[in-house]
């Protein structure tokens, strides 16, 4: 099974990701994960933190030659700001964080333990993982993609079906936007909220091109692509809702306007006509392309605070400012890729997982074999 685990708080010595279960003699590619880095600390809006830190990693253990030996492998990735015993108390809380409810869970009246992990610097280690099991995937032909959809109410409808385009438009865009033709109502309307001292949401989209249908069960709920997926993204810092294809807008819907009607393609194989459920039934992968959205709250620390109570004395204040962001979604659109990345990548070892990575070639390749026998369409864009 494949699993990971990560330590650190956010001004702590660094960060740690422990990602175990990946096949003996996997290929791995140190710089595709810290080019995921630096994408999570771009985009247009970030704070200030997001210039002082340099986010590479440091591999630990569990690679020889470039390539996994059996046991878990371990990155660091440093923190330059590492001052958490010379940090104040963080007694006012700010309304939006884990603040209060923290302080409530473990009865103390200084949230900074709470606020050092439940940080969003957190996600780094998060995003670590996800490109170790996005480069897994990519080894077997599936590309998974995050982009934002909308910021602060300005919102893009363009779908690409092409894998190279999306790339080639997002890593061109100041918001990692596929659709450049919003970019400048949106760069204004960041422009204008940063001068006010408040912050912004938005949507960002993520797609896995070319997975293999049956990707996940339907027999143990647990274990079903689209639940796993859901908790995945519910579990990134700012995000507040899912949805699967066509998600809320289902519920809208007739039968007949959503269901994906099976065909015969033009190529001989059988697939659907459309993808309403956004590549996802009863549980498995169903060959089409996986589509899922998150939801983003605005950033919850303003610089213009917000009214809270001050734990030490009770009274009224104005919410304590910690140095943040004005608009997180590009950042949060490279994390959603990341744990979505590996949910899929996980629920494929599931299916295909083997000691050795030849071996789950092999799995994959007699796989497809069958498919091709019953004319089932194998995956797609």
């Amino acid at each position: 099974m494949l699993t990971y685990f990560t330590a650190g708080e956010s001004h702590g010595k660094c960060l740690v990701t422990v990602v175990d279960g990946l096949p003996y003699g996997t290929p791995i590619d140190v710089d595709f994960v810290n080019r995921e880095l630096a994408r999570r600390q771009g985009g247009y809006g970030r704070g200030a933190r997001m210039k002082i830190e340099k986010d590479e990693v440091e591999v630990l253990s569990g690679l020889r030659h470039g390539k996994t030996i059996g046991s878990p492998v371990t990155f660091g990735i440093a923190n330059k700001v590492q001052n958490i015993e010379e940090l104040t108390e963080l007694t006012k809380l700010r309304p939006g964080h884990a603040d209060l409810a923290g302080a409530a869970k473990y009865g103390t009246e200084d949230a900074r333990n709470v606020s050092e992990r439940a940080s969003a610097r957190e996600t780094a280690a998060r995003v670590a993982a996800g490109a170790l099991a996005g480069h897994f995937l990519g080894l077997f032909g599936v590309d998974v993609l995050g982009y934002a959809r909308a910021i602060g109410g300005i919102e893009s409808s363009l779908t690409l079906v092409d894998p190279e385009e999306i790339r080639r438009r997002r890593e061109a865009s100041m918001f990692y936007m596929i659709d450049p033709q919003a970019e400048d109502r949106i760069k204004a309307q960041v422009d204008e909220v940063r001068a006010a001292g408040d912050t912004l949401g938005g949507i960002f989209e993520v797609v896995a091109l070319n997975v293999p249908p049956g990707v996940g069960t339907y027999a143990r709920w647990s274990e079903k692509l689209g639940s796993r997926i859901a908790a995945a993204i519910m579990s990134v810092q700012t995000v507040k809702g899912v949805e699967i294809g066509l998600g809320f807008e289902a519920a809208r819907r007739k039968g007949s306007q959503m269901h994906d009607e099976i065909v015969k393609g033009d190529e001989g194989s059988i697939r659907r006509h459309t993808n309403n459920a956004g590549g996802i039934e009863g549980g498995m992968s169903n060959g089409e392309r996986i589509v899922v959205r998150g939801a983003c709250k605005p950033i919850s620390t303003l610089r213009t605070p917000l009214r809270t109570v001050d734990l030490k004395d009770k009274e009224p204040k104005s919410a304590q400012y910690e140095r943040s962001d004005i608009c997180v979604v590009p950042a949060a659109s490279v994390v959603g890729q990341a744990v979505v990345s590996f949910e899929i990548a996980a629920a494929f070892l599931q299916k295909f997982g083997a000691d050795t990575f030849e071996d789950v070639q092999d799995n994959l390749r007699r796989y497809r074999a069958r498919l091709q026998e019953m004319k089932l369409a194998y995956g797609r864009g």
